[in-house]
């Protein structure tokens, strides 16, 4: 359905096409009108399907058609995400839309400065993007009025409370004054989540689910290769060399994991950006955008990208670890393949693995297509890369973790 049918403010409809929104998703078409109608939804659709849209258009709609002179700190909608760069994200797609009409938006995250957020806050916002940690301190200290909200949304519900952020939403939910409409975003949801969820909302909510008996986008051609554990650089430096004009994410388990196959990388002429938790958030921020504006290139990530983040133009995929989590899988894979594009996922398992794919294949109910890499090329890869010492693991690691510290002699 084209979005010139829905009854949206001239304004709004205006951004919609600047920003190239004609028709909508599956997930915006079901949505959008039961949001625009007051009721409660939990909302599950594949990721890249269009969802932070499919609540954004009718928040920032009602809130143009129905606001009035109020205090300055009179905040409409709360939206409650689980990582800084998904609120980060969400606020740049409400920020746009906002644009020319009368409802304004704006993202606070940890990581940063309080006192930007601040004055942006005093300055008076409709509708705040938030992480727990950070919309929790801006409450404590009075700087933040969440009273009068009458939208909550949790995106990502499922991480929200997977990570046991359950309390923080009911917590909310007691500062709420007065009736508020609550909206459940997520690309998957297992039965103890989803009975969190529905102990959150109206008893007679809209439950959405599109597609849910193929939990990865039909855009997106994923496949697994076995290869042993020490094996895996060799392997992606040839990826790499074969395909000089991809623009890939390569996901990988742990921080210390992310800065080898970067050292790697660079070890090999590759120029390549990380991002994980344990970076400054300025750092982290000043990467992704690096990454986000060049046609080409490799970022390293652990899970802290895997949820929500929407970067453009991924030609591919590459799960260098399987994920600890199955739904996981979910995530990172739809990294690629958002809206109408088409993408490449590629995971590499080792021996050590094979759990952790059965378990993936159980979570998507169906087994993953398996690529064979025959033992000549293999020994190619191999060749073809410069060989990564153990000493130069060492070191990539000490540069996150600091040296190891000396332990004390016993008296």
């Amino acid at each position: 359905m084209k979005f010139e049918k829905y009854p949206l403010a001239p304004e709004l409809q205006q951004n919609l096409i600047d920003n190239g929104y004609f028709r909508t998703t599956d997930i915006q078409y079901k949505a959008i009108p039961a949001i625009m109608n007051g009721e409660d939804v939990l909302a599950i659709a594949q990721t890249g399907s269009g969802k932070t849209a499919a609540f954004a258009i009718p928040i920032i709609n009602h809130i143009h058609n129905t606001k009035t002179n109020r205090s300055s700190n009179w905040v409409s909608c709360l939206i409650m995400v689980p990582t800084r760069e998904l609120a980060k994200q969400i606020g740049e797609v409400f920020a746009k839309l906002c644009k020319h009409t009368r409802a304004s938006s704006y993202a606070i995250y940890g990581g940063v400065e309080q006192d930007a957020q601040i004055n942006q806050l005093d300055g008076g916002v409709d509708i705040v993007i938030a992480t727990p940690g950070r919309m929790f301190d801006l409450i404590s200290q009075r700087k933040l009025n969440i009273s009068s909200v009458s939208i909550l949304v949790l995106d990502e519900a499922d991480h929200m409370l997977d990570l046991g952020f359950i309390e923080d939403i009911e917590n909310v939910k007691r500062i709420l004054r007065q009736r508020h409409q609550t909206l459940f975003f997520s690309a998957t949801i297992n039965p103890r989540i989803k009975k969190l969820a529905y102990s959150q909302i109206s008893s007679n909510a809209l439950r959405i689910q599109v597609s849910p008996e193929n939990m990865v986008s039909k855009n997106v051609t994923h496949s697994v290769v076995k290869v042993e554990m020490d094996q895996k650089r060799h392997l992606l430096v040839n990826f790499i060399k074969a395909n000089p004009e991809a623009k890939c994410i390569i996901f990988v388990r742990t921080q210390v994991r992310a800065e080898r196959v970067l050292a790697h990388l660079a070890k090999n002429d590759i120029t390549a950006v990380s991002i994980h938790g344990g970076m400054e958030q300025t750092e982290r921020e000043k990467n992704l955008e690096s990454f986000r504006n060049q046609p080409i290139g490799w970022l390293i990530a652990t899970d802290v990208t895997a949820r929500g983040i929407d970067l453009p133009t991924i030609s591919h995929v590459i799960n260098y670890d399987l994920p600890d989590e199955p739904e996981n899988y979910v995530h990172r894979i739809g990294r690629t393949g958002r809206g109408f594009a088409k993408g490449d996922a590629i995971s590499f398992y080792s021996f050590e693995e094979r759990e952790k794919l059965a378990a993936i294949e159980e979570f998507i109910a169906t087994p993953i297509n398996q690529l064979k890499v025959h033992k000549e090329h293999l020994e190619e890869a191999i060749k073809i890369d410069d060989s990564f010492s153990i000493a130069d693991m060492i070191a990539a690691e000490e540069a996150l973790m600091g040296p190891p510290r000396k332990k004390k002699k016993k008296k």
